[in-house]
């Protein structure tokens, strides 16, 4: 399938992707900024994070969670996400409340200053303290979102810390802090606004211009501190964490390459023959025949600058100890670092890719993300057309080469959650039992 895309600029450097597609009488409007928690400064992190429950605070026309209400009257649906290098905003509405959603999103692009206030910043504080309580200290295993990206990356690295921010930073953001960090990346000229499904081209672009062309472009936003990193981690890098949890978790990531890069996509090949779908390795042989893990996957964080991260994540099943698990997750990756791939298996993890990638695509909201995704960190939504063709292209020879190459104990960060001692002390006893039972 060949996704339909006419891209235009705005004098203000409003990046502007539109792909017209008449299937379903609704209409995606997908906003990407180019800012995440890696451009934040040491003692001002979370901003990125901050900012998405911001954004949905008032702006200049529209009052405090008034976007919400607004589009969901029309009969749409609307979120935002933050990542470490990009922050989204998205609605998905019926075909003539088009007009609606961008207007929306201009007025908070271009009038979110006037209406910030001390209250709603210390409102929103309190909102995303509480749902870092809620999501990553109170959570099982809720910190593994910080801890492998500062486990995988060094301090001084962009990627490096918690993409919530801390508590102590949050406290003390100020209005100051938080309307500059709007003026800076917050700008026409650092985003990328894609519109797909059910419109017509013309009438788009009109109303584009109409609601988007006065907005003054930035002043340019400061350059990332340096991204480079080796190409492994030359070294095996282990954290052990007690947490209130029943059974013990893997996390095993390996430095891999940069997404958008030929090796990229040997990579995420690699990753779902591991850990997708039931006819994996790990499905097959830690989940199914062994019984070791309850859950298993493996998959790449596709990171676009620098270096990406290629991630098997293994729940063990009870009575399993955390130092079997690990155990038994490296004995899998040293068979195939050992015997390698076959080519069945690498077709049958392209289909699954491509079966993923074109269900995507049929859908309005999720094919807009991708085109502004491609727009933003390669500036060219065409990509999105080139994806199949890249996956076919990977070969079971450059599988095997790339897992000799990254999957050794050179380049191994391990992040495995225990149970505290007294849980622990319940899954020893009971693997004993079940090791004596066996022995019977």
């Amino acid at each position: 399938m060949r996704v339909p895309i006419v891209t235009f600029r705005l004098a203000n450097g409003l990046f502007v992707t539109l792909s017209e597609d008449h299937t379903a009488p609704i209409v995606a409007v997908n906003l990407w900024y180019h800012v995440g928690s890696a451009n934040e400064r040491a003692g001002r992190t979370g901003f990125a994070h901050l900012f998405e429950h911001m954004l949905f605070q008032g702006s200049a026309h529209v009052g405090a969670n008034e976007h919400f209400e607004i589009v969901q009257r029309a009969g749409g649906t609307l979120n935002g996400s933050t990542w470490l290098d990009r922050t989204n905003y998205f609605e998905t509405v019926p075909s003539n409340q088009l007009a609606v959603a961008l207007w929306l999103e201009a007025d908070r692009m271009g009038q979110l200053l006037p209406a910030m206030t001390q209250q709603k910043l210390d409102t929103q504080r309190d909102v995303v303290k509480n749902e870092r309580r809620w999501s990553v200290d109170n959570q099982p295993y809720g910190t593994w979102w910080e801890r492998l990206p500062a486990l995988s990356f060094p301090p001084e690295h962009p990627f490096h810390h918690s993409l919530i921010g801390s508590m102590e930073d949050l406290s003390e953001a100020s209005l100051e802090d938080v309307a500059q960090f709007f003026a800076t990346y917050y700008t026409p000229d650092n985003a990328v606004l894609s519109i797909a499904g059910d419109f017509d081209p013309a009438e788009a672009r009109g109303m584009v211009e109409r609601y988007f062309g006065g907005i003054p472009r930035g002043g340019g936003k400061p350059p990332l501190r340096p991204m480079e990193v080796p190409a492994r981690f030359g070294e095996w890098r282990r954290e052990v964490v007690e947490d209130v949890v029943m059974l013990p978790r893997l996390f095993l990531a390996f430095r891999a390459p940069v997404f958008g890069s030929d090796a990229h996509y040997v990579a995420t090949v690699l990753a779902a023959i591991l850990g997708t779908g039931k006819g994996s390795r790990f499905q097959h042989s830690l989940v199914r025949d062994r019984e070791i893990a309850s859950e298993a996957s493996a998959f790449t964080f596709d990171l676009a600058k620098a270096a990406d991260i290629l991630i098997a994540d293994v729940t063990a099943r009870p009575g399993i100890s955390a130092t079997r698990l690990e155990a038994e997750v490296v004995r899998e990756i040293d068979l195939l670092r050992t015997n390698g791939v076959t080519a069945e298996e690498v077709e049958r993890a392209v289909a699954l890719l491509e079966t993923a990638l074109v269900s995507a695509l049929q859908s309005a909201g999720d094919r807009a993300d991708k085109l502004s995704m491609f727009a933003t960190y390669f500036g060219d939504p065409e990509l999105v057309n080139e994806q199949t063709a890249r996956y076919q292209r990977v070969t079971a020879a450059q599988v095997n080469a790339l897992a000799r190459d990254l999957l050794g104990e050179d380049n191994r960060a391990t992040l495995l959650y225990v149970p505290a001692e007294s849980q622990a002390e319940t899954s020893a006893d009971a693997e004993i039992g079940e090791t004596a039972g066996a022995g019977r």
